[in-house]
């Protein structure tokens, strides 16, 4: 449509546009940092094309096609530029374990299999700052322990074997196992971590007492289950124990580590996953990329026919520090030795292992803790194994299984989930950019605490933690991830 307005008005009005523009009203936007350049992947909208990430304070303003200003702007030409990780398995949670995770990508590490043994504590210890971002579910194990008069020690998140491990609960003891849960909820915990493996002297009742607990939170349980393999009772019934509670209580269920847990038969398991999912239930799962497990050789996993349950001896066993294969002799030794004693278990294949990894509704957690490889080399090894090397994976979909589907399932205990796992205005700055054609894992059994390579820029909270590669020093951005009650 032809204007009516004279040429002079049209010119002036032209002039006060571009006169806006250079104040800060358009492109010219100035940001706190902008990321220039990088391929981004945001797994959930597929976006998957070069950008400019603009960041203010410790959130994505921006996600632009074109060049956006910025105070300080890195170049992340050619690398591939990623929502940071989200390791909902972690059990190393010292500043050592953080700077390990941060060389592999990962921006949040949560402690939720077996959580913290107090919350509380665990989240004032870390209150001045931590190198990532960090969080925990309520120690169902731990508590459990307490109420036999057999507290976990400090240092360990475990019980060792005994009364608190194999007897039943009283009625009495389960409402102090209840009290104490619900104090460690109220204080922040994501959901309650459930290692009912370790406490084979819990039934059935019992169980489901604890998934009511947290259905009435609204909270997830994270269970590592009763048993493994294909002894009967094995790995399906132990799957079908936590769905039934699943379904009978409305608590949400996450099952840790299927491909340890299941071992050959993890594609049955993630069947009977996948069927729950399909009729209304919230039920997740993880698996690592490893073939060897580890865990404490004093706990009540090693109780009497651990053999026939894992279809495994005492040379499948390892220990982390010297690699040692063990002996009957040295087995019983450390098993009866009330020290802490970590133990590889070398009970799965390859073949099962990617598997596991391939399939859709598995997302990627570490189970991470000094002395196994997955410590330090998880994430990278999936890059590296299952985008490069095997091409058995896309990278927007290993990008989802270590981003977008953890954030999902923390929705369920905490709005942060909504802001995290994402590249997208309003999502928090946690963000990593890597090359992918030399990101890889050097952790091995021998050496499990190598970091990994390839992360050029990892950024917590929008903060740099890592620069061309290397650690930054005296940046401490960390922040809790808790829950918010209902």
């Amino acid at each position: 449509m032809k204007s009516n307005l004279p040429s002079s008005v049209i010119a002036m009005m032209a002039l006060l546009s571009v006169s806006l523009l250079a104040f800060g009203q358009g492109p010219t936007v100035a940001y706190d940092l902008v990321i220039h350049g990088g391929r981004v992947i945001d797994p959930e909208t597929g976006l998957d094309a070069i950008r400019d990430i603009g960041i203010t304070g410790n959130t994505i303003a921006a996600v632009s096609s074109e060049e956006l200003h910025g105070k300080r702007i890195l170049d992340a030409t050619g690398l591939i530029v990623s929502p940071g990780f989200i390791d909902l398995h972690q059990h190393g949670q010292e500043p050592e374990d953080y700077r390990l995770k941060a060389f592999d990508g990962v921006t949040s590490a949560l402690e939720m299999e077996i959580g913290a043994r107090d919350v509380p504590t665990y989240l004032s210890e870390r209150a001045g700052g931590t190198l990532i971002n960090y969080g925990a579910t309520a120690n169902y194990d731990s508590a459990r322990a307490t109420a036999f008069h057999t507290p976990v020690p400090n240092g360990e998140i475990l019980p060792h074997a005994g009364p608190g491990t194999n007897n039943p609960a009283t009625p009495e003891q389960i409402q102090q196992i209840e009290s104490i849960l619900r104090e460690q909820i109220q204080a922040g915990a994501l959901g309650i971590g459930m290692g009912i493996q370790y406490v084979p002297g819990a039934n059935r009742a019992e169980v489901i007492q604890i998934f009511q607990l947290a259905a009435s939170y609204h909270l997830p349980v994270y269970t590592h289950i009763r048993s493994a393999g294909a002894a009967d009772p094995g790995s399906i019934e132990a799957v079908s124990e936590v769905i039934a509670a699943a379904a009978v209580t409305g608590a949400p269920l996450h099952i840790v580590h299927i491909n340890s847990s299941c071992l050959k038969l993890a594609s049955l398991c993630l069947q009977m996953v996948a069927g729950a999912r399909a009729r209304g239930l919230d039920v997740t799962t993880e698996a690592y990329p490893y073939v060897a497990g580890m865990t404490q050789i004093n706990s009540a996993l090693f109780n009497p026919g651990w053999q026939e349950k894992f279809g495994i001896s005492y040379h499948d066993l390892a220990l982390p520090d010297t690699g040692e294969r063990l002996t009957r002799e040295r087995f019983e030794q450390l098993h009866a030795d009330p020290k802490p004693q970590g133990v590889l278990l070398f009970m799965n294949d390859e073949t099962t292992v990617d598997n596991d990894i391939r399939n859709p509704l598995v997302m990627i957690a570490s189970d991470g803790e000094r002395g196994h490889p997955r410590e330090a080399g998880t994430y990278c090894r999936i890059l590296a194994r299952y985008v490069r090397e095997q091409k058995s994976l896309t990278l927007s979909d290993a990008v989802r299984k270590m981003s977008l589907m953890p954030a999902q399932r923390l929705v369920a205990s905490t709005p942060m989930g909504a802001r995290k796992g994402r590249i997208q205005p309003g999502a928090d700055a946690d963000i990593i950019a890597f090359d992918l054609a030399t990101v890889a894992d050097r952790s091995t059994y021998s050496h499990p605490v190598e970091t990994s390579t390839g992360m050029k820029y990892v950024f917590v909270q929008g903060v740099p933690i890592i620069e061309d590669g290397k650690l930054v020093s005296n940046k401490l951005p960390g922040k809790p991830i808790t829950a918010t009650q209902h």
